[in-house]
C-alpha cells in the first residue's frame, strides 16, 4: 500500500469546530496538505473566521455560530446539512477554559466550560450523525475526533476545575461513543493535546522557555505535531483505533518523572 492511500484524504469533506486558531487551525492545516476536498471551520468571532479562510485558501469555508447551547449546535448542523449530503470528518475542537479561586468559583464558569467542552461534542456529533452515516462504509469509515487534553489525564497545578474535569469526561465519552458509533462505521477517536502555543494557551506561547523545563521532549509543541497526530487518526492509517485518546504532549503524561511539569492549558 502506497503512503498516500494509508494517510491521505484526498476528497474528504471536514468540519473543525473551533477552526479559527490555536489547535483547531493547526489541525484544519494538515487537513489540507492531506487533501480534503473542504474544510468547514466554525468560531464565534466573525473577524478570525474570515481571517483564517482567507489565509488558508478556497478550500476553507468559515462559519460564525456559537455552539454552548443547542440553538447553536442545531443551526451549525442544519447549515452542513443544507451544503452536504455527507460529512466524512468531524473534528470536536471548541472549547474554553475558566480559572477562579476554589471559594470563589462561579456557577457561570462551571457551566459554559463543561457546556462547550463536554455537552457540545456529544450534540454536535448526535446532530451530524446522519451525515457521518452517508459517508462511512465498511471500508473506509468516517471518523470523529475529540480534542481532550492532557489536563483530563492528569491533575495541574491550576485552579481550572471544570476544564480539567469536563477533559476527564470527554475521555471516558470518547470511549463510550466510540462502542456505539463503529456499529454505523464512524470511528470515534480523540487527542490530548500538552502544550502548544495559542491564545488559550499563553504559557506556551508567551513563556515558552519556563513551559519546556518541565517536558521530556524539551520543547513546546508544534503545528507538524498536531497535525501529523490528527491525520494519522483521521485516515486509513488509523482505522483500527477505536476509541483511544492519544496525548501529544512530549511525554508529559507517559514519560515524565521530574514533577515539575508547568501547566500547558488547553486548545
Amino acid at each position: 500500500m502506497k503512503l498516500t492511500d494509508l494517510f491521505g484524504l484526498e476528497g474528504k469533506i471536514a468540519l473543525v469546530t473551533g477552526g479559527s486558531r490555536g489547535i483547531g487551525k493547526m489541525i484544519v492545516e494538515g487537513l489540507l496538505e492531506a487533501g480534503c476536498a473542504r474544510v468547514y471551520i466554525v468560531a464565534r468571532k466573525k473577524e478570525q473566521v474570515d481571517d483564517t479562510s482567507a489565509e488558508l485558501g478556497d478550500k476553507v469555508i468559515g462559519l460564525v455560530g456559537d455552539l454552548s447551547q443547542m440553538d447553536g449546535i442545531q443551526k451549525l448542523a442544519d447549515e452542513i446539512a443544507s451544503r452536504e449530503d455527507k460529512l466524512d470528518i468531524l473534528v470536536n475542537n471548541a472549547g474554553a477554559a475558566w480559572g477562579e479561586p476554589f471559594e470563589d468559583f462561579t456557577e457561570a464558569g462551571w457551566h459554559r466550560t463543561m457546556d462547550l467542552n463536554l455537552k457540545t461534542p456529544f450534540f454536535l456529533t448526535q446532530k451530524l450523525h446522519g451525515l457521518l452515516k452517508a459517508a462511512a462504509t465498511e471500508e473506509r469509515p468516517a471518523k470523529v475526533l475529540m480534542i481532550a487534553s492532557i489536563d483530563g489525564m492528569k491533575s495541574n497545578p491550576w485552579e481550572t476545575y471544570p476544564y480539567q474535569a469536563s477533559k476527564a469526561g470527554l475521555i471516558h465519552l470518547t470511549r463510550r461513543m466510540a462502542a456505539r458509533l463503529i456499529k454505523d462505521d464512524i470511528v470515534v477517536n480523540g487527542i490530548g493535546p500538552g502544550a502548544f502555543p495559542s491564545a488559550m494557551n499563553r504559557a506556551a506561547r508567551d513563556s515558552e522557555d519556563i513551559v519546556k523545563r518541565g517536558i521530556p521532549s524539551r520543547r513546546v509543541g508544534v503545528t507538524e505535531d498536531m497535525a501529523a497526530g490528527a491525520i494519522y487518526l483521521l485516515s486509513r492509517a488509523g482505522d483500527y483505533v477505536v476509541g483511544t485518546t492519544i496525548p501529544i504532549d512530549g511525554g508529559v503524561v507517559n514519560a515524565n518523572v521530574s514533577g515539575n511539569f508547568v501547566d500547558p492549558g488547553g486548545e
